[in-house]
């Protein structure tokens, strides 16, 4: 049973975005009656928008926009941040950390308004560059994350913020969750643009090869660096049974199965029904050679684990994506 009740007041930070807009999603459906979904997006760029949800546009860099989203409210969900891929995360890492301006004034203000639970969204990035230099990586413990050496930029950012998490309890007694996302995708997510993740950008590529008749694609670095890719659903399921755990932590929120971009390239081609050759640019951004997810801990103190299968997840990806793509033509033909 959740410690959630039907009538408590939720506050999702990020609402407009693509986990967020989930969030929001899976709350209204449960029967929650109090949603707030805060976006600094104005309403027509949101991902998903929920006429049952209290929707407002608010700055959370301004800690009375923090104020204000925070009144009346009982729990937290904080998945407000800049952010995206690798093609922004590597050139943009001065707007990533001042995503700390959000969590340091939402904690502010969910101390002062003596909120019962606050749950931050950290990131794999996190985690010690040193031992992610192999694609054959050995799966990340929580406890890989120090000595820190975290991702430049926005990685930074969330080790810092995970560690206000941290003090935040011990010193004024404000319950907090952390989770370490590992590379969530799914629909309803950023496709093009830039921002979007690694399995949208496979698959954008994919659509666009086999509606244009083109058979080659561009891979950015050699293809085996890997990464493992966690399906929306999992991820949404897995925060809401860690806000409503005892367990303080950061703890990983991920799959565990290992894939090279290669192969994530040929899972989306599988799936369009076309083999492409791959011309590799090792100039662009790639990240570190390889990142996979332990999850000793929370099977251990949740009892669950991210399920859902990487190529099951790509083909609704995949549905979604299409359509959107579809869509657009027609309007612009329009």
């Amino acid at each position: 049973m959740s410690v959630i009740g039907k009538h408590d007041g939720i506050l999702v930070a990020g609402g407009g975005g693509f986990i967020g807009g989930h969030l929001v999603a899976a709350l209204l459906a449960d029967g929650h009656t109090k949603v707030r979904s805060v976006d600094v997006k104005p309403m027509a760029e949101w991902y998903q928008r929920f006429d049952k949800a209290d929707n407002r546009v608010l700055d959370l860099k301004d800690r009375a926009a923090c104020v204000e989203a925070t009144q009346g409210m009982n729990y937290v969900f904080n998945l407000a941040a800049d952010m995206g891929g690798m093609g922004f995360i590597e050139f943009h890492k001065a707007d990533c950390m001042l995503s700390v301006l959000i969590n340091t004034h939402l904690l502010m203000a969910a101390k002062d308004a003596k909120l019962k639970r606050f749950f931050f969204s950290s990131s794999a990035c996190v985690y010690a560059a040193d031992k992610q230099t192999d694609p054959n990586v050995t799966a990340l413990k929580e406890e890989d994350a120090y000595p820190a050496d975290a991702e430049d930029g926005y990685g930074w950012e969330k080790l810092f913020s995970e560690r206000m998490c941290r003090h935040f309890t011990e010193d004024f007694g404000l319950e907090t969750r952390v989770a370490r996302y590992h590379n969530v995708y799914g629909p309803h997510g950023t496709w093009d643009g830039g921002r979007e993740k690694a399995p949208a950008a496979c698959i954008r590529k994919a659509i666009e090869c086999r509606d244009s008749n083109h058979r080659t694609v561009e891979v950015w670095g050699d293809g085996q660096q890997t990464r493992s890719f966690m399906y929306i659903d999992d991820c949404i399921e897995g925060t809401r049974k860690l806000m409503d755990s005892n367990l303080r932590e950061p703890v990983n929120i991920g799959s565990d199965e290992l894939v090279s971009i290669d192969r994530l390239y040929r899972i989306a081609e599988e799936i369009a029904g076309i083999e492409l050759e791959h011309r590799y640019d090792i100039t662009k951004p790639k990240g570190v050679r390889g990142r996979n997810s332990d999850n000793t801990m929370i099977l251990r103190e949740l009892g669950w684990a991210p399920s859902i299968g990487l190529e099951d997840g790509m083909r609704k990806t995949f549905a979604w994506i299409d359509g959107e793509m579809q869509r657009a033509r027609a309007r612009k033909r329009a």
